[in-house]
């Protein structure tokens, strides 16, 4: 009994054998048929568009952001509290030098001054005739000095009500442009309450830092080119107006301003801005597209169309990127002009891969932006 167990048991284990033996057969040979059909297959072809490099004159930059500031601004306000009894100016309304714009009520100091004035010239007869009479010896020194007193004292008391008065009387500064106004008449105003915001539109400035070491590329006068969010398309062009004497010892940085001409009054204090400070223009400059360039953490590379015994190939190339403004970039060394750059289908591509320039309208802009 025993040997008929141990025999079936073997004849299991040949006939299993046998199954998975013809099982890594035909695995074996299908791979083998594989790898003859790979080896016999022709070189695959990736397509690709390209562009030919030539030498261009590069304009670089020094990039800055920053807010708009107008050229003069304040927030009006009051010394004084009382009552408004007028308002002679409109919301958004141009002002000039000078112009009253809120007036408290001045009925008691007005009053009070009426009262001094008319008391004046009997005060001032008063010390010009003791003023004689003392020189001759006909009235004592106290009389003289109280009559002088009381002249000056009244004088005194005249400018200070003329200068309550004025204090109570809101003018614009300088000429501008008024905002929004915060009062209403009849309103009590105290001390430091807001009345309406003034600002001088004509000329707006824009400060902002640069570093340390671009301070030899940047002096008086320089030529910029501003941007806002609000006008995508336009850009302003404005010139370094003062720049601070001293370095931030905390950041490195340095603090710069720049006047620009808001002839169109486009520009509104507040705006977000974005800057370039022009520097010299630079000739025969290499300038890529940044879709043909990959970025990396390894550094950066281009795939650079070569010719091998006929066939189109591509050859890896690390290259070194300066400045990069919008979709281009400015490129220091690694291609050099008459060369024919990779810009789009590089992702399948890797070193001496046979490719096919074909022709596509990826890198050509689209008229509206697709919405999301």
């Amino acid at each position: 009994m025993k040997r008929r167990t141990i025999f079936w048991f073997l004849g299991m284990l040949v006939i299993v054998g046998l199954l998975f033996g013809t099982v890594i057969y035909k695995k074996l040979t299908d791979f083998q048929k594989m790898g003859e059909r790979m080896a016999n297959a022709p070189e695959q072809e990736f397509p690709v568009t390209t562009i030919k490099v030539d030498s261009v004159d590069w304009i670089p930059t020094i990039q800055a952001i920053g807010f708009i500031e107008p050229n003069q601004g304040v927030t009006l306000t009051t010394e004084s509290n009382g009552v408004i009894d007028k308002i002679e100016f409109d919301s958004g309304e141009i002002v000039k030098t000078g112009q009253k714009l809120v007036l408290l009520d001045t009925e008691v100091e007005k009053a009070n001054l009426n009262s001094s004035k008319a008391r004046l010239p009997a005060a001032e007869a008063k010390y010009k005739r003791y003023k004689g009479l003392y020189k001759k010896g006909s009235v004592s020194k106290e009389s003289y000095d109280t009559a002088e007193a009381e002249y000056f004292s009244l004088q005194a008391d005249i400018k200070s009500l003329e200068a309550s008065i004025d204090r109570r009387e809101i003018s614009a500064p300088f000429d501008g442009v008024v905002g929004i106004r915060n009062v209403f008449l009849g309103q009590y105003l105290q001390p430091g309450d807001d009345i309406v915001r003034l600002e001088d539109t004509s000329v707006m400035r824009l400060r902002f830092t640069v570093s340390q070491t671009d301070i030899s590329r940047i002096y008086i006068g320089q030529e910029m080119d501003i941007r806002v969010d609000s006008y995508p398309e336009e850009s302003f062009i404005g010139s370094i107006s003062a720049i601070e004497p001293a370095v931030d010892v905390k950041s490195g940085l340095v603090e710069v301003q720049a006047d620009i001409p808001n002839n169109g009054g486009k520009l509104r204090s507040g705006m977000f801005a974005r800057a370039d400070i022009i520097l010299p223009t630079v000739r025969d400059q290499v300038v890529l597209p940044q879709i043909a360039i990959t970025f990396t953490l390894y550094g950066d590379n281009v795939y650079v169309l070569t010719d091998v015994d006929g066939v189109t190939r591509v050859k890896q190339q690390v290259i070194n990127v300066g400045e990069r403004k919008d979709d281009i970039a400015h490129i220091l060394s690694g291609v050099k002009a008459g060369d024919e750059i990779v810009t789009s289908g590089q992702v399948r591509l890797s070193n001496d891969a046979k490719v096919k320039v074909v022709e596509n309208d990826a890198l050509t802009p689209p008229t509206e932006t697709p919405m999301l």
